[in-house]
């Protein structure tokens, strides 16, 4: 079972399990185990995973972390656990704070079971950074989360590589945070900043009042116009691929062996093509309709299916491909379907090197 696999068995169950966890060490049993467990670590097994880790820190003596995981003999990661309903703060990663610098691990993990912080020394060697480089949230996580996550797993776990892109991560996790946050709610620094470009006078209280929707509406209106953008470049190339399906208007109803294309069905598509057109020649992406559902193809070769829309239901889905595995995600409106843009992208990649 592949590791998103994993994760989505994980958090199926986490709803019903929460009412009646009401200790830490509940928090620990039920979520944190079977989450190191799906990581592919043994949990019963010190040699890797060793609980209520204790280690001498200075004139504290006796002090525990609640895991340390170890490959290979050696501690690879602390993790530090707290209850499921407690928020993450910076206090709550004092032990794992001064662990830190005393022994060879190079992460540290802060969870409450449902998010998990990883935090490294990316800021100064050998002393934990105050923010974490990565959050991954068990209840609301994407495919691109998963595969930062991977790189901790057993199998995977490679400390040269992670370190080489926990910096980025870091940065432009805080950026995609912080730009999140003011286009929601802009600050008056914000508003300021964009008001000083274009408004001759002095700004006052009542040009920030009057500048704050201004530039809330505009970031608005500028992702919608770029995503129509992106759609509209797709829907306006020539579209000869279709298969099986007859290019007949959705009003006309026009029942092909009993598959009917939709016009979501065709818009999904058409947004598919404008995020391959970046990577590929779109003469490569075909879509076939089906009863069941609508499969995009690469070279119209059912081996090599790229997604599929299914459309024929009230919660709708986009199917993602990764090693011929499919892995159905909720999407509820089709421009979702960008937040998978990478996982198309790579997933079609593949494809035309295999060739």
């Amino acid at each position: 079972m592949d590791l998103i696999e994993k994760l989505r068995e994980l958090a199926a169950r986490i709803p019903q399990q929460l009412e009646h966890i009401e200790t830490e060490e509940a928090t620990k049993n039920a979520l944190v185990m079977p989450f190191i467990s799906a990581l592919g670590y043994d949990v019963f097994n010190p040699l890797e995973v060793l609980p209520e880790f204790t280690a001498d820190v200075g004139i504290k003596k006796g002090e525990k972390v609640d895991y340390a995981i170890k490959k290979e003999q050696q501690i690879i990661m602390l993790m530090e656990c707290k209850w499921h309903k407690s928020n993450l703060e910076q206090e709550h990663a004092s032990q794992l704070y001064r662990y830190f610098s005393t022994t060879e691990a190079r992460f540290g993990i802060l969870t409450n079971g449902i998010i998990y912080q990883f935090f490294s020394d990316i800021d100064e060697p050998n002393k934990m950074d105050c923010k974490p480089f990565f959050e991954f949230n068990i209840l609301n996580f994407q495919p691109h989360h998963v595969k930062e996550l991977n790189k901790f797993t057993k199998s995977a776990f490679s400390l040269e590589d992670i370190i080489n892109t926990a910096s980025n991560l870091k940065y432009t996790g805080a950026i995609k945070k912080l730009l999140e946050e003011e286009l929601e709610s802009p600050s008056e620094n914000f508003v300021k900043f964009f008001a000083s470009q274009i408004y001759s006078n002095k700004i006052t209280k009542n040009v920030i009042n009057q500048f704050t929707t201004i530039v809330k509406d505009s970031a608005k209106q500028l992702i919608t116009e770029k995503i129509n953008d992106l759609i509209d470049s797709a829907i306006n190339k020539p579209i000869d691929n279709y298969k099986d399906v007859e290019e007949l208007p959705v009003d006309d109803n026009k029942i092909n062996n009993g598959i009917v294309t939709t016009q979501d069905e065709i818009d999904g598509f058409n947004i598919v093509r404008g995020i391959l057109s970046q990577v590929i020649d779109l003469s490569k992406v075909t879509m076939r309709d089906t009863k069941g559902y609508c499969g995009i193809l690469f070279d119209d070769n059912n081996r090599k299916p790229i997604c599929r829309l299914y459309f024929n239901t009230s919660q709708k889905y986009i199917a993602l491909f990764s090693n011929k595995k499919e892995t159905k995600m909720p999407i509820a409106n089709l421009t979702d379907i960008f937040n998978y843009s990478e996982e198309l992208k790579a997933t079609t990649i593949e494809y035309n090197e295999s060739k």
